[in-house]
Parts: structure tokens; C-alpha cells; sequence
């Protein structure tokens, strides 16, 4: 008696893909291809074949007191439904940025409970690095219907969460801003500095700049981060002024087997209140 397979060619696909195997898997139907670049000229200029443009700020509510915040569930069935999500969709995700509003995709699928993804290993980059065609003919998606929901909370966090958990010796905060942001040198928020405890690394130091913004060395990264005080039995939250470069830090430790959460919130919420511990 034989039985039937439903379970599609893009299961082997890892968190992490390489170009070289994207490109073997480029004709699979389950694939979604999505490309968030931070320059829209970027996806005219050439894509990867198949792959469909997303504006990055539909990743973000974009109103309200905290506009980096997630967007309403009813926003991202809209969404999703409009770019042709179904629940056998595996997801591929790049960018032009080394992975910021990729991850961002990623980060709002997790927490929706969509698991079925990857990210291109360095984006555009690493793919014209390759030397792989490219496509400059835009690509409409197929729209379905799909009806989002928030079945991962705990993969983002809340500023009350944070504030209760400072202090917890298993809880720490890896900061993805710049080290001026941290310092409290600049920024645009009401106040500046750092969340008490706090531990910076700038998403930029977690991307390889001669291995066309692939993500670094792993065994590197865990002793530097570790050094920091970040290590893989923790609870980590993350963030930066909008959850944009944070995304990628989240996907980073994610990849390294850290327990992360992501803070949508971000400096953006956190340096405009007033009931926040803040140190510079």
C-alpha cells in the first residue's frame, strides 16, 4: 500500500540558505520568493527570478504612539493574503541590506506562527556575487486567503516585560544599535542611553563585509557574544530604534540556537517614556 506525500521538496530548505541551494529549488511551487528591499530601486534593478516585491512598511503599523509596532492581525491577513501566503508556503526572504527587513518578514511570520521560511545568506548580494541570472520583470503574486494570527507571543516581548525581568540573571538585552545610539551620543527620542544592563553589538559586526554580507562566522559570533554575556541558555530580548536591524539579530541568534525574542517597541517606545530605566 502506498501512501501519499504531501510534504513538498522545500522542507530541506534550512533557516539559512545559500544561493546555490535556493537556486536548486527555484522552480518549487511551494517556494515564495520575497524580496524587502531597503531601496526600492533595488528589486527593479534586478531580482531573483520569481521572487515578489514587499514594501517594508507594511511590516510595521506605521500609526499610533509606537508606529514601529506589529500591525493589526487584520492587517496582516490582508497582507499575506495579498502576496499569496498559504500554510504549505515555504518562504524565502532577502534584501539588499544584509537582512534587516528580511528578518523583519521572518520575525512576523514566526510570531504568526508561519515556520515554514529561510533567508538568502547575504541577500541580492550574495546571489549577484554568484554570478545567478536576475530578472527585472516585476512579478505579480497569486493572492490566496489567509487568516493570520498571533500563535507565537512569546517570540516578541513588551517594555513592561522588560522592566520586570531587569535584574533576572537568566534575562539579558542585546542592543543592535550603533555604539553612539548606546552611549546615548545621538539619537532623536525624548531620552537617550541604553536599557540598564543592556549589552551592544551593532548588527553591522554580525555581517561578513567580504563575504557579500553573509551573516559571520558562527563559532566567532557565539564567543563574542558570549564574551558579552550573551550565551544560548539565556532568554534574550533584542532591539534597536524600530525592530528593523534588530530583526537581524534575532535571526542571527536564532541561526546560533539562542533563545531570542524580538522587541517591536524598540528604543523608538523605550526612549519616549518617561516610567523607563535608561542608562547611559
Amino acid at each position: 500500500m502506498s501512501t501519499v506525500s504531501h510534504s513538498s521538496e522545500t522542507n530541506v530548505l534550512p533557516l539559512i540558505v545559500e544561493p546555490e541551494q535556493l537556486l536548486q529549488h527555484i522552480d518549487d511551487p511551494q517556494l515564495l520568493i520575497i524580496d524587502v528591499p531597503a531601496n526600492g530601486d533595488s528589486y527593479r534593478q534586478g531580482h531573483i527570478p520569481g521572487a515578489i516585491y514587499l514594501d517594508f512598511r507594511y511590516l510595521m503599523r506605521g500609526e499610533g504612539p509606537v508606529p514601529n509596532e506589529v500591525p493589526t492581525v487584520e492587517f496582516l491577513s490582508q497582507l499575506f493574503s495579498a502576496l499569496g501566503l498559504t500554510r504549505d508556503t515555504h518562504v524565502v526572504a532577502y534584501d539588499d541590506e544584509g537582512g534587516g527587513w528580511a528578518a523583519r518578514l521572518l520575525w512576523t511570520l514566526e510570531l504568526i506562527g508561519h515556520t515554514r521560511y529561510s533567508y538568502l545568506n547575504g541577500g541580492i548580494h550574495a546571489w549577484r556575487d554568484a554570478g545567478f541570472d536576475q530578472s527585472v520583470e516585476p512579478v505579480a503574486p497569486t493572492s490566496s486567503e489567509y487568516h493570520a494570527e498571533i500563535l507565537n507571543p512569546q517570540v516578541a516581548i513588551t517594555c513592561d516585560e522588560i522592566k520586570a525581568k531587569l535584574g533576572d540573571k537568566q534575562f539579558a538585552v542585546w542592543d543592535a544599535r550603533s555604539k553612539d545610539e548606546y552611549d546615548g551620543i545621538r539619537g532623536n527620542n525624548k531620552h537617550l542611553g541604553h536599557i540598564p544592563g543592556a549589552v551592544n553589538m551593532d548588527w553591522l559586526h554580525a555581517m561578513d563585509r567580504n563575504r557579500a554580507l553573509r551573516i559571520r562566522d558562527y563559532a566567532e559570533l557565539i564567543t563574542e557574544l558570549g564574551a558579552l554575556g550573551l550565551t544560548p541558555e539565556m532568554e534574550i530580548a533584542t532591539h534597536c530604534q524600530s525592530h528593523h536591524r534588530s530583526s537581524f539579530t534575532w535571526l542571527v541568534g536564532k541561526a546560533l540556537g539562542f533563545n531570542m525574542r524580538g522587541y517591536a517597541g524598540s528604543w523608538g517606545e523605550w526612549g519616549n517614556r518617561d516610567d523607563t530605566p535608561i542608562e547611559k
